[in-house]
Parts: structure tokens; C-alpha cells; sequence
């Protein structure tokens, strides 16, 4: 049996400069400030403009990053893997875009699509490639252009999403006590009803009879999306903490998907834990998908303690949901 340890050695992110504020959106469609914060506690997000840009510039902006704060060789990277629901096309994979723009040689590159569960997923896929030891440094990216599927006359769905992108890097370690100790992931199969969008795959390709109609954006029946969440995480929750034999004590922060700030309040109070050790950035970057954990671990690195006791938690389409415990493995103020 392996004795290698999976650990996350560096983060990068990107987030576009353009911020969408309650304030301009309540100029394109029937809504407020007051409406949206009181309802999903968001009062901006970024959006990513221009002609042809896609994910995979986000994802590659991210990466860079990470290279450089890290001082890696990028040759010596065997594997990149991009969460997303947003590929910039059917095929090649974004993966694989943002692989050849950084130059790597040496890596393979996948795509993976658990909605906003991808990079949780990804991440425990990450790790399981490193402590076999076969790989001995994986990239892993979450990354969305929500923006590209958003009807922006649905005040329902238009005022949650923004765009970004996040990484971390994975390597192994010999030692004890940091790193990822182990991951509940589920996949239920009931949610294609409460959240999909309908048009663009095999099943009913855009036509012109689709082109432009509702079927071609995001469609969420938000009342049942956020009972079926707020279930699924806390319980994610409480039985990450069972099978480690921790207590909300002993965890030191807390990383939801930030799907919706009420969402994460009532995760936190079903789940007993305190709403101060969740880590949140749903307000000024909204629901980024699958980039939402790897962005909050960016912006939250600095404060990181090597020891600390972290648990990441998500809920998507599909529906797909887990939860991961983690223990972090450097002082993130010295990097």
C-alpha cells in the first residue's frame, strides 16, 4: 500500500474585470438590489466579455498564475484536468486548449462535468492519481463562463452567476497529517427536472426552433434546487465529520460552494456549524460553478495554517453532491 500523501502545494486564480452590479442588472430586468441581496446575498459578479472568449482563457489565466507563484517547471507537470460546464466547444476539450497555450509537453489534459460539484470531484480524482504514484504533480481547475448560459430576462436565474477560474496544484508528500484524508461523493440521478439546460446536447441540439427560446439557458426550479442542497450538503457534512471522529471544533474552516448566501446560512445551521467558519465570496463574485471552491481557497489562502482542518462541500445539477476533509499542508502568509 502506498504511503504517499496527496497534497494542494499552490493556488492560482483569475476572475474578468468587468463587474456586473445589482444595480446595472436591475436596468435589464425586473429586479433590485434589495430583492437580490435579501434573497441570495450577492451584490456583484464578473463577467467575462469580449468576441471568442471562452473558459479556457480564464482556466489558462488561472494556471499561469500558479506556475508562477509556485516556480515549478511547467514541464514537469503529468496532468491537468479542467472542471467545467462550460467548455468552449463540444470538442477539443478545454483541457486541452489550455494546455497548449501554456506549452506543456509532458502532461495529458482532461475535461470533467459534475456541474457545480466539479471541482470536488476533480480535486478527489487529483489526489487518488497522486497517491498512486504514478503522477507526481496534477493540476486541477475549476472553471465556468456562466454568463454564456444565462437568459438575462430571468430575474429568477440572471442575478446568481458570474465568471472565474481556480487551481490548485497536487503533489505527493511522505508525511503524515496534511492532505486530503478522504471524500463522500454522491450522485442521486433525480435532479434533470429542478435544474438543466435543455438545448445544445445530442438529446435536442439547437435548431432554429430552439435558438434564442428559454431551452437554450439555465433552468432552475429554485425552491426545489435549494431544499435538495441544503439536505445533501449539511448531511455531506455530518458524515465527513462522523467518519474522521471530528466535532465542528476541531474543523477550522469550511469551504461551500457558494451557490446562494441563504443556502450556505441554512448549511451551516442544519450542519451545526458556525456560520463564521464558512468561507464566503458569493457576494462579490456570485455562483462561479465549479470554480467557486478553488476561488475562495485564493482568496483565503493567505490565512491558512498548515494543520488546519478544512472541509469542502458541493452541490449540482445531476444532482451530484459531496464533501472532502482536508488538512493543510503550508503557512499560505509565507507564499
Amino acid at each position: 500500500m502506498s504511503n504517499i500523501n496527496a497534497v494542494i502545494t499552490g493556488v492560482g486564480g483569475y476572475v474578468p474585470d468587468y463587474v456586473l452590479t445589482n444595480d446595472e442588472l436591475s436596468r435589464m430586468v425586473d429586479t433590485s438590489d434589495e430583492w437580490i441581496m435579501t434573497r441570495v446575498g450577492i451584490r456583484e459578479r464578473r463577467i467575462l466579455k469580449g468576441e471568442g472568449m471562452g473558459t479556457s482563457f480564464m482556466a489558462h489565466k488561472a494556471v499561469e498564475q500558479l506556475i508562477q507563484r509556485t516556480d515549478i517547471d511547467p514541464q514537469t507537470i503529468d496532468c491537468l484536468i479542467v472542471a467545467t460546464t462550460t467548455p468552449d466547444y463540444k470538442f477539443p476539450s478545454t483541457a486541452s486548449l489550455v494546455l497548449g497555450r501554456l506549452g506543456l509537453k509532458n502532461a495529458f489534459a482532461f475535461d470533467m462535468s459534475c456541474a457545480c460539484c466539479g471541482f470536488l470531484y476533480a480535486l478527489d480524482m487529483g489526489c487518488s492519481m497522486i497517491t498512486s504514484g504514478r503522477y507526481k504533480r496534477v493540476v486541477v481547475v475549476g472553471a465556468d463562463k456562466n454568463s454564456s448560459m444565462v437568459n438575462y430576462q430571468d430575474r429568477q436565474t440572471c442575478v446568481l452567476f458570474g465568471d472565474g477560474a481556480g487551481c490548485v496544484l497536487l503533489e505527493g508528500t511522505n508525511k503524515s497529517g496534511v492532505g486530503m484524508q478522504n471524500s463522500i461523493l454522491r450522485t442521486d440521478g433525480e435532479g434533470y427536472p429542478y435544474l438543466h439546460m435543455e438545448a445544445g446536447g445530442s438529446a435536442q441540439p439547437l435548431t432554429k426552433k430552439t435558438l434564442g427560446t428559454p431551452a437554450q439557458y439555465i433552468y432552475q426550479e429554485g425552491p426545489t434546487v435549494f431544499r435538495y442542497a441544503v439536505t445533501a450538503m449539511a448531511d455531506d457534512v455530518l458524515e465527513i465529520l462522523k467518519r474522521n471522529e471530528l466535532t465542528y471544533e476541531d474543523v477550522d474552516w469550511i469551504f461551500p460552494h457558494e451557490a446562494n448566501y441563504r443556502i450556505i446560512e441554512a448549511v451551516a445551521k442544519r450542519a451545526q456549524i458556525p456560520l463564521e467558519k464558512c468561507v464566503v465570496n458569493i457576494d462579490h463574485f456570485g455562483n462561479t460553478s465549479a470554480a467557486s471552491i478553488p476561488l475562495a481557497l485564493w482568496e483565503k489562502e493567505r490565512d491558512l495554517r498548515k494543520g488546519q482542518n478544512l472541509i469542502f462541500t458541493a452541490f449540482g445539477a445531476g444532482f451530484v453532491h459531496g464533501a472532502s476533509f482536508y488538512k493543510w499542508a503550508y503557512d499560505g502568509s509565507k507564499r
